[in-house]
């Protein structure tokens, strides 16, 4: 991994909302799971809405965890939103069939924010695997009730999904893997969204045990270096973010936030001490765990990076 990596401008701000998560899903590299205790506070929240709203044309991208399940999530987003914030929520789909979220699928809606939704697999094998059993049903429940309110279907109300693999593997090709996605789910379920995004498994938190379980570590960080791909460089997701942690940390991207590893080099590293001149122009943090970022199409909460 080349050092000298740096942020060049700052057009979304990814907020994760805790580790507390209705699943334990095999592949999640922060641990995430319904036994999990740590959320962001409302002064917090509150410093994110104050940072986002003098940052013109920045995305918010909130994460967790399940962030959807967070007491202040509605509030939140209500104050985005209200502040003039583009808001866009990363969700497992599960999580928003629970009754007791009492309509949370219309409130998005209504505040018109743009969902990331995970779907490992288009095959109720795989995500059996990954996620547990019943998921893969919920999850095409929540897909179909939400392109009934439009996501998907409406261009104002995007619905992207992410696949991963299922192992110890590069993602298939983004473009391939979308058209069998959309094949698959609108012939079974009459199911559409707007676009599909892979990303690879990070080689930390629960896959990094799977992989020591199994031998495999080693290898697998040497496929990754191998499969470096230079022009996956100039869209790394780091040289364009700010992710803020539930306890106002701020990291170059939300693996290295995973690893504890906080943004440095100079640049201020909580949210109440946010500088942009300072963190647009920032040395990003790297380690072997961005071989994962920029191997074979490259990987990033946006999908591949570049062309296979």
């Amino acid at each position: 991994m080349p050092d000298g990596i740096r942020c060049t401008t700052i057009n979304t701000l990814q907020v994760n909302l805790g580790r507390r998560c209705n699943l334990a899903c095999s592949h999640c590299h922060l641990d995430c799971s319904p036994q999990r205790s740590e959320m962001m506070s409302e002064e917090i929240m509150e410093s994110v809405v104050d940072v986002a709203s003098t940052l013109e044309g920045t995305l918010v991208d909130i994460t967790g965890g399940e962030p959807t399940i967070h007491q202040h999530f509605r509030a939140f987003v209500s104050k985005l939103r209200n502040s003039g914030s583009e808001v866009q929520v990363r969700t497992n789909l599960t999580a928003l069939l629970d009754p007791a979220q009492n309509n949370l699928m219309q409130f998005m809606c209504d505040s018109s924010v743009g969902l990331v939704a995970s779907l490992p697999c288009y095959m109720e094998e795989n995500v059996r695997k990954q996620r547990g059993v019943g998921v893969y049903e919920k999850s095409i429940a929540a897909l179909q009730r939400l392109n009934l309110l439009g996501y998907g279907t409406k261009a104002t109300l995007p619905l992207h999904l992410v696949y991963n693999p299922g192992g110890d593997l590069l993602p298939a090709s983004q473009s391939d893997l979308e058209e069998s996605y959309r094949e698959e789910l609108n012939n079974r379920f009459g199911i559409t969204f707007t676009r599909l995004m892979t990303i690879t498994n990070m080689p930390i938190g629960r896959f990094q045990r799977q992989l020591i379980k199994e031998h495999k570590l080693e290898t697998y960080l040497k496929m990754l270096e191998h499969a470096f791909n230079e022009k996956t460089l100039d869209r790394l997701m780091c040289r364009c973010q700010v992710c803020v942690d539930w306890d106002g940390r701020l990291y170059d991207c939300d693996f290295n936030l995973s690893l504890g590893c906080t943004v440095n080099h100079g640049a201020p590293d909580r949210i109440e001490t946010f500088n942009e001149n300072l963190l647009r122009c920032r040395r990003v943090v790297t380690g072997l765990h961005c071989f994962g970022c920029t191997a074979g199409a490259g990987s990033s909460c946006s999908g591949s990076l570049a062309r296979q």
